[in-house]
């Protein structure tokens, strides 16, 4: 059984690193891209803002739709799906039908975090969530470290339109997996032994605010150095494309030691007797804190430290988001835990929209980086003075 767990874990971190190998190529191949087509800064923005949208409009459709089929089905759609409009991104002629296909992929991928936690709320007791998530999770950094280089070696040999048909095909490797393999413990409660809560009556908690309007503001952090951090590094700081491939993958090694670390440390404390809520906040606070620090990279002279300051950033907010997405499971009924994560991320979507899409397409514009990059730096924060007046103990909300 304990085996059985880990397994479900290196599924869900497949999974996700498939799915954010599809979602983060377009960004890093946009110096390419751009020199075929006459995509802006603006465009740019609005690309990625139709990716947003339909992502955020695909939480609510994926979370109750997961909860309702069950993680292996609902999962498994989700990923046919992204796979089939990620590769429907290589025959796109115009900065328009690229930006439909990005909505398309936009709503599937919105099932992999509802799905992945859904499934770490089936199999792990609550001192372990936050860790399962932690490494799951992190297939989101392996991608951003493995992808750079090699979509540029793709690029180099075969054209960026072979890179989107590559890492679609990946699902056809990873699906046979999770279909026959992921089943539903068998000590898993009935319905009937757990608070009953539907989807449109999880919006009257308040524990369903605190952890959508964390979200709000944090995904939008996360987007932003995904979306924006090729283009400035490409453009500010000027790399080549060589240089690029090698600083994205040091940056999301590092969060990938902070997407464990995050969840370890949660843990962590659970298990010398801190009370649930308390642990994961402060695990929280400690990448909370991290931000302001590395909202400086966009004040610093030197190329390799503003590298560094960006790679806390990344770390701090992968740790943080271990935690942030096990209050759902912490707080909710396993039955509700997708429809939940799915209203926060709908939040979250809507926030990456304005924060991470059209404000910065605006502001990069015609005001720079800086300004974007240092008031990302201070959204962690808020952020967790929510957690803390909306979330209270996190005590399940069948007993509060």
């Amino acid at each position: 059984m304990v085996s059985y767990r880990w397994w479900v874990v290196v599924l869900l971190f497949l999974g996700t690193t498939i799915n954010y190998l599809d979602r983060i190529l377009f960004s890093v191949l946009i110096p390419v891209i751009r020199q075929e087509m006459q995509i802006n800064d603006k465009d740019y923005g609005f690309i990625n803002g139709a990716f947003q949208i339909a992502y955020t409009a695909g939480f609510l459709f994926m979370g109750k739709f997961i909860d309702h089929f069950g993680t292996r089905i609902g999962y498994a759609f989700a990923a046919v799906w992204w796979s089939i409009s990620a590769m429907m991104h290589s025959l796109a002629g115009s900065g328009l039908s690229l930006g439909f296909w990005r909505g398309m992929l936009g709503l599937g991928e919105a099932g992999n975090f509802p799905a992945g936690i859904k499934a770490v709320a089936e199999w792990f007791p609550k001192e372990q969530r936050a860790l399962a998530t932690g490494w799951f999770n992190a297939g989101s950094n392996v991608a951003s470290m493995i992808g750079p280089p090699l979509f540029v070696w793709i690029t180099a040999q075969y054209g960026w339109r072979t890179c989107f048909i590559a890492t679609a095909s990946l699902v056809v490797l990873w699906l046979p997996l999770w279909w026959f393999t992921y089943r539903t413990p068998p000590d898993a409660p009935a319905p009937q032994q757990e608070p009953s809560i539907g989807w449109t009556q999880a919006f009257s908690y308040r524990e369903t605010w605190g952890f959508a309007l964390a979200k709000f503001f944090t995904d939008p952090v996360w987007w932003f150095y995904l979306y924006w951090l090729p283009p400035y590094l490409y453009d500010v700081r000027k790399f080549d494309l060589k240089q690029i491939g090698w600083a994205l993958p040091f940056i999301y090694l590092m969060a990938d030691f902070g997407s464990v670390g995050g969840g370890w440390i949660s843990g962590f404390l659970i298990r010398r007797g801190w009370p649930n809520g308390k642990a994961r906040k402060a695990a929280m606070a400690v990448c909370a804190g991290l931000m302001p620090v590395a909202a400086c990279a966009a004040l610093v002279e030197d190329r390799i430290l503003a590298v560094f300051l960006v790679s806390i950033a990344t770390a701090a907010h992968q740790g943080w988001s271990a935690n942030l997405y096990t209050t759902t499971s912490d707080v909710f009924p396993r039955a509700a835990t997708a429809s939940v994560t799915g209203i926060g991320g709908c939040l979250g979507g809507l926030g990456g929209v304005l924060f991470s899409a059209v404000i910065p397409g605006y502001v990069v514009t015609h005001f720079g980086y800086t300004p974007v990059f240092l008031t990302m730096g201070f959204f962690h924060l808020a952020a967790l003075a929510l957690v803390h007046w909306l979330l209270r103990d996190m005590r399940p909300v069948g007993n509060s």
